[in-house]
Parts: structure tokens; sequence; C-alpha cells
């Protein structure tokens, strides 16, 4: 995942507009405030079970990560480090939409080295001047890789970049940043910025449940999750040996477009009892009405599963991806939550203030 400092790139896939509606599926779970709790005199005429067991879980049981040991700007914009490109290879098959390829940084050298840890970003500087002949700002990517890069040395970094294309006026605008890392020479340097981020951290709990929805290249911090769980060269490096539930939601236009979807795959067959992967392919499934498959259409599927989920207080939820995708997810979920007598909007910051909804959205 992408995103500019100065504006808000708009793109994607057709199916983007799910995923952060997800942000309701999972705050209208966690609870309800009491009024000492709000500081108001809110009631309601019916409270649920469901409701209050998971209010009480989020006011009194749970305890926000701290994460006060996580590495952030060793390297600013004035003195960048610059990494050299070891692997920029397509990530998708035959027939697919767009252009996404996984780039590897090699990050050695550095003084001091550049260090990350899962679900934080870098930022890029591309090379060359914008329009009015200044140095292109810095773009921020989420990090795919985990802490100890894809060789297991603990000295690369990889990203997942989708190249932005636009119309514009009758041409096609490809973006900056993106088009540079998509187009970008093995061996070549690039300058790094970063790492940044606390927002998408995984918990340090090796019990916690860990919910991901993403499209697109928003997967690439979940990708990182996924391999620091259950890649064997990363479990036998690991302290951390995760024996909760994981489940990710991903969403692609076709099947061609899906990533990482083979590693993923493997997990799944080998730690069947830890891992599920749901798939909605929008132009390549329907879902109930007859439509095309979204991630919105997935969640309502699973509502009840997902809920059971979201009410055990080590229970963690993980979006990435563009801001469109609130609508879709918030529909399906305000549905399934007004037959249970939940109100989003009343659970939503709940979650959040536990520590346990994560959304990196651009």
């Amino acid at each position: 995942m992408a995103y500019s400092q100065a504006e808000v790139v708009v793109g994607g896939l057709a199916h983007v507009p799910v995923l952060i509606g997800a942000f309701w599926l999972v705050q209208s779970f966690i609870s309800r405030r009491t009024n000492s709790d709000t500081g108001s005199a809110t009631t309601s005429p019916r409270k649920p079970p469901l409701a209050t067991t998971a209010s009480s879980q989020a006011q009194g049981n749970v305890r926000k990560p701290a994460h006060k040991d996580v590495p952030v700007n060793t390297y600013k914009p004035k003195e960048p480090f610059v990494g050299k490109v070891i692997e920029n290879y397509s990530l998708l098959k035959d027939g697919a939409i767009g252009r996404v390829n996984h780039i590897t940084f090699d990050l050695s050298g550095g003084n001091p080295q550049l260090q990350y840890v899962e679900g934080q970003s870098i930022g890029i500087i591309p090379s060359g001047l914008d329009a009015k002949g200044k140095p292109h700002k810095l773009r921020l990517y989420s990090i795919a890789s985990t802490r100890h890069g894809d060789n297991y040395r603990g000295n690369t970094v990889s990203l997942c970049v989708r190249q932005l294309q636009y119309e514009l006026d009758g041409k096609t605008i490809n973006g900056v940043c993106s088009t540079y890392l998509c187009d970008i020479a093995k061996g070549e340097g690039v300058k790094i910025t970063g790492p940044v981020g606390k927002e998408m951290l995984l918990p340090d709990d090796e019990d916690a449940n860990i919910i991901m929805l993403a499209t697109g290249t928003g997967i690439a911090p979940m990708r990182a999750y996924l391999r620091r769980m259950f890649d064997p060269s990363e479990k036998e490096k690991n302290s951390w040996n995760f024996r909760g539930k994981a489940w990710l939601f991903m969403g692609a236009p076709k099947s061609a477009n899906l990533l990482y979807d083979e590693d993923f795959e493997s997990y799944q067959r080998n730690f069947p009892n830890n891992l599920r992967y749901t798939k909605a392919i929008s132009r390549e499934q329907n879902n109930s009405k007859g439509g095309r498959m979204y991630i919105q259409d997935r969640v309502l599927e699973n509502a009840e599963e997902i809920f059971a989920l979201i009410e055990d207080p080590k229970t963690h939820i993980y979006l990435c991806g563009l801001k469109g995708m609130e609508p879709g997810i918030d529909e399906a979920m305000t549905t399934a939550a007004s037959a249970k007598g939940i109100n989003w909007s009343e659970l939503r910051p709940q979650l959040k203030k536990a520590g346990r909804w994560h959304v990196e959205t651009y």
C-alpha cells in the first residue's frame, strides 16, 4: 500500500470500496460504554447479551499494547538511506488487470542499520524532479516482509507496489513513484526513509486472533503477518510462536490478480486449525443476489463467526487499502448488526480504544 504525504492518490480496483466498512464490522461489535465511561446518559431499550459481553471486555479486560521499542524514523528525508534493488518481479498471472510488482531492497551497510517490524511503512523518494523543478516528495509504502526480510537475514525490506494509472483529458497518466519502482532495475539505488507507523503492529500475545481484510496492495502488511505466523523458516527464527486463529479476507477482480495466493494456500493447508483464507473475486464469483462478489459479501456471509471472534478480547482486526472501501462493508455489517440489536456507531470507539482495531487507509 502506498500513499503520498501531500495528497490522496485516487485509484485501485473496482471492488475496493469494500474494506473500510469492516471498520464498522468490527466496531459495532465491541462494546457499549456505561454512563460513567462516556460521561453522558445513554440508554437503550434493548441490550443483547453479545453487546453486553463485548462492552465489559472492551472497558476493563483489554490493555492497549504500548509498542515502546519499535524503531521509528531511523532515516529521514534530508538524509535517506540508499538501498540497492535486489529483485523486482511481477506478482500477477496472465490475464490480470494492471501491474503489481514485488520489490526487495538491500539494507546492508547502513549506519545505523535500518530495522523495522511487521506492520510498519517506509518512505521512498523517487529520483528526478517534479513539474516545478523540485525533488519529488516521498511516498509511504506498507512493508510486505517480516523483520527478518525475505532472505531471513534481517538485512532486506520488500514492498508490494501497484502502478497507479488514471485518465486525464484523454491521456493516461502514470503515478510518479509507483512507476519509478515498478520500472527500477536490479542493482539500482533507491532513497529510503523510515520506518514509520505503530497503528498496524501485531499484538505480542501468541494466542491472539487476527482478522485481516485487504484488497490489492493492501495485502502488503497482511503478507508480513502471515509469514511471521506460518512460514517455516520464519517460525524457526521467531521467539514468537503464533497459536491463535488468523482469518484473511482477500479481494481481487480476477484470480490472476490474487497476490501471494500460493503462499497463503500453503499456509492454510499446513495450519488448517489456525488459518482461514477467504477470497472475493469480483469478476468471477457471484454473491447471494447474483451480483459481483466483493469482500463485504464475504463478511456478511460469515457474520456470525466473525462476531464470535470479535467478542473474544484477544481478537484484533486489520484493514488496509483505499478510504473508499467503507460504504460496502458498512452496509453489510449494519444489516448484520441490526439483527442483533447492535449499533455500530456506538460500539466503534471501544474497539479502537482497546487497541484492537487497526486501520491504514489512503
